[in-house]
């Protein structure tokens, strides 16, 4: 049954993909996700720990994923890449991507989740190139701690690649998206860009300014950490 579930979850992927083609709004969901920072940020003794955020590399923002389940438990999003300026500079131009995960059980309903998630190391932010990568197999990954949690971290926490959270009905969490799929959004960075562009270059080599619509992610970014990172010739 899991690789029909791989195949039925990349199949979602690639539909969506083709149904959004030019008339995704880049602009819109790069908003969503600086909304979404800021209001994690400002949660009291809930947001994401400073010292983590100031060692992250990339910052990945998927506003209002949409769990949903048809005879499986499934999910489904759009998100952004944004990573500091090779490694340890300021925050470059956002990557586009899907994402998709599953999870077996009978589930009715769904419900808008935030997820937001921290790339820790150079290592961990090249995997998330590939075409198509998998959360807690191709790249490591551990559910993130919050707040003062962050004291009491673990050494799974503190070696993961990405560490991952996810915020539904005001609460936010670190969570496991062991299994999930994260695939490049190619048609929804020509949309952003005006041009085809290789995620590569906007995120390790920083060769891709950053759009005018990306300013206030990247000003909210450093409003949180200016400073941080490691390079990623490391």
């Amino acid at each position: 049954m899991k690789p029909y579930l791989i195949s039925a979850l990349l199949l979602c992927l690639s539909v969506s993909e083709l149904a959004g083609g030019s008339e995704y709004k880049a602009n819109r969901q790069i908003e969503k996700a600086t909304n979404v920072l800021n209001e994690i940020m400002n949660a009291p003794d809930k947001s994401i720990p400073r010292n983590l955020l100031d060692k992250a590399v990339c910052v990945g923002i998927v506003p209002s994923e949409l769990r949903f389940a048809i005879g499986f438990g499934g999910t489904y999003g759009r998100g952004m890449l944004v990573c500091r300026r090779n490694g340890n500079g300021p925050w470059g131009g956002p990557s586009l991507f899907f994402l998709g995960g599953g999870n077996f059980g009978f589930q009715l309903g769904g419900r808008a989740t935030d997820v937001v998630f921290l790339v820790m190391n150079a290592s961990g932010a090249k995997k998330l190139l590939s075409s198509k990568v998998r959360i807690g197999a191709d790249a490591s990954a551990a559910a993130g701690p919050v707040g003062r949690e962050a004291a009491a971290a673990t050494d799974v926490q503190l070696q993961a690649e990405i560490l991952t959270y996810s915020r539904s009905r005001g609460l936010f969490a670190g969570v496991s998206l062991a299994g999930a799929v994260l695939k490049q959004d190619v048609k929804g960075n020509k949309t952003l860009y005006g041009r085809e562009v290789d995620p590569k270059d906007i995120l390790i080599n920083g060769t891709v300014p950053a759009p005018a619509a990306a300013g206030t992610l990247d000003r909210t970014l450093t409003k949180y950490s200016p400073h941080g990172g490691q390079p990623f010739s490391v």
